[in-house]
């Protein structure tokens, strides 16, 4: 109480000045006009026994404000229509304030569940994916003599693919993600993805047309070789049989399959996170994700990508990779 009393008189001080300036002012002009003395202190004591009694009515509304506001800090985060009464100007403004941050609080607090519940929910289905290809190395480890190396590097090569993922999707929302772009030759980027889904091309006998083009783009080599290789993984994916063709076209790079297709119902969704469609609930390992992070980090690249198909004939995804504003760094 006295260290509230204490500033009380702080934040009162220039008011208190004023009315002892006042009291003096008043008792010199009284002084002026040859009143008595008597007369000149009982007005003095009237007037500062009235300072007392409205500086106590005052302190008592100053420490029920600071209590308000004391016990308020802790109900913030569930409270937003109750706040200290004060029906001033300024309060009135004061109270604006505290309304506004409080329903940003919230809309914070809410992003924060959900992109924590999204982040739960992704990794025990990335925790789910992971278990598969473990159990799979696992079998062939305690069945098989001799151990079917293809089998055993497509295992590895799909928790290779699935930690890329997950690291790719932290870093994606990472506030210390940054992108440098510069010129490559397409070329360059697409062989050595080409070389480490090699084994996949062999293992499935699925045939690999590539058109060499020599395109020189403005890109981040990093971000682009993701989506590159996201986007090779699910042709493989859904391609039992065929081809798969990757080529050039007017600066848009198309991954064409001959695989199963997308059912059109599913085409205007495909790019939300976590949606599967009718393809992921036939192939329980679809995560929903990959091509979410594709479309996400695309627009950050400023690249158009688009999904073509038709079910049993086949899908064609196109990143166009025209250039606009971006800058080499």
């Amino acid at each position: 109480m006295i260290s509230i009393f204490k500033y009380y008189l702080k934040d009162r001080f220039k008011i208190i000045l004023v009315f002892f300036i006042c009291c003096v002012i008043f008792a010199s002009v009284f002084s002026l006009y040859n009143l008595e003395i008597e007369a000149v202190l009982y007005s003095c004591y009237l007037m500062i026994i009235f300072l007392l009694i409205v500086s106590l009515f005052d302190f008592i509304q100053y420490y029920k404000k600071h209590k308000s506001l004391h016990d308020y800090v802790d109900s913030i985060w569930l409270r937003s229509d109750h706040f200290v009464n004060d029906c001033s100007f300024i309060g009135k403004d004061y109270q604006h304030i505290i309304q506004y941050l409080s329903k940003q609080i919230q809309e914070e607090k809410t992003k924060s569940e959900n992109d924590r519940k999204d982040m739960e929910d992704y990794y025990s289905l990335w925790v789910h994916q992971m278990k598969l290809p473990i159990s799979a190395i696992k079998l062939l480890l305690e069945t098989q003599e001799h151990l079917d190396k293809r089998l055993l590097k497509s295992e590895l090569f799909r928790i290779d693919q699935y930690t890329n993922m997950v690291l790719t999707y932290l870093r994606m929302n990472s506030v210390d993600t940054d992108y440098h772009f510069d010129r490559y030759d397409i070329d360059t980027i697409i062989r050595p993805i080409i070389r480490k889904f090699s084994n996949e091309f062999i293992r499935k006998k699925i045939q690999l047309h590539y058109d060499e083009s020599h395109e020189m783009i403005l890109t981040d080599e990093k971000w682009l070789s993701f989506i590159i290789e996201q986007l090779l993984s699910n042709a493989l994916k859904y391609t039992e049989e065929g081809f798969i063709h990757i080529y050039m076209n007017d600066m848009k790079l198309v991954i064409e399959d001959s695989g199963i297709g997308i059912e059109d119902s599913d085409l205007p969704r495909i790019f939300e996170k976590g949606y599967t469609g009718l393809n992921g609930r036939y192939d329980k390992k679809a995560s929903g994700i990959g091509l979410y992070l594709c479309k996400t980090i695309a627009e950050h690249l400023s690249h158009q990508f688009v999904i073509e198909s038709q079910k049993n004939i086949g899908t064609k995804a196109i990143l166009y990779l025209d250039h606009y504003d971006l800058k080499v760094e």
